[in-house]
């Protein structure tokens, strides 16, 4: 139940983000306080630097001013739900989807994506990897009955007319790469199998398995899931490169 404390609380915390919505009288004369516009500024502030440091490929892709403006409108929209800024801004990619400056960048809310998937591979939970030397032992029987679950950690995103994967690594480190950039359907795969996440290029049929095997389906069915998107897909060959990026968790039976 509501209490006078709890609704006092969510209109203060509302009037950060619209002050001028705010029908509460005591919290609208804090809001003509001059001190309570330092402190909105200060909050504004933390929210887009949080935004920045979240999504430094498209921070860099853009310029800082221009990605703090769009920033700007995005957090007076949409306020942190979490305390943990890390876990800020899932609806940025959205958010750049439809904001016409960025009409022509039509690559960029795919960026942001990317971005995205790397801070939830990175606060994702531990879990130990699933030992390759273990599924190759496993029988040709057992093994197309076997359920592998993805890593808490591994997230995946296929790119149907752009070559996202591409301009968001190449945006993600300081290293310059000076390989002509092919304009291609791409898919990305973030892992960390370790402490620290690692991406690489995966394809279309990749990611069709992972999803078949994140709904629970066996290898079987998952196999028929990439065959169906790439009939010439090598199973063993992306399997063996699923296992080597750590894409999926140990099992523990």
């Amino acid at each position: 139940m509501s209490t006078p404390l709890a609704r006092f609380q969510d209109a203060f915390a509302a009037a950060l983000f619209a002050p001028e919505d705010i029908a509460d009288p005591v919290v609208r004369e804090l809001v003509a306080q001059p001190a309570f516009a330092v402190y909105r500024n200060t909050v504004m502030k933390g929210c887009i630097d949080a935004l920045e440091a979240n999504f430094p490929a498209v921070a860099r892709l853009v310029g800082s001013e221009w990605f703090r403006a769009a920033a700007a409108l995005h957090v007076a929209a949409e306020a942190p739900r979490d305390g943990r800024l890390l876990n800020y801004g899932s609806g940025f990619p959205d958010f750049l989807q439809g904001f016409e400056p960025a009409a022509e960048l039509v690559y960029l809310p795919g960026v942001a994506r990317l971005d995205a998937l790397w801070c939830e591979a990175h606060a994702a939970q531990d879990a130990p990897v699933l030992d390759a030397a273990w599924l190759a032992r496993c029988t040709p029987e057992l093994l197309a009955t076997l359920v592998l679950r993805p890593h808490p950690a591994a997230r995946w995103a296929w790119f149907d007319e752009q070559p996202v994967y591409s301009i968001w690594a190449r945006n993600r480190t300081t290293v310059e790469d000076e390989e002509e950039l092919v304009w291609q359907a791409e898919g990305a795969l973030l892992t960390r199998p370790a402490d620290t996440v690692v991406w690489r290029p995966i394809t279309q049929a990749g990611c069709a398995f992972l999803d078949a095997c994140v709904a629970g389906s066996p290898l079987a069915d998952a196999a028929d899931r990439a065959l169906a998107i790439d009939p010439d897909a090598d199973l063993s060959a992306l399997l063996e490169s699923l296992l080597r990026a750590g894409a999926f968790i140990e099992r523990t039976s």
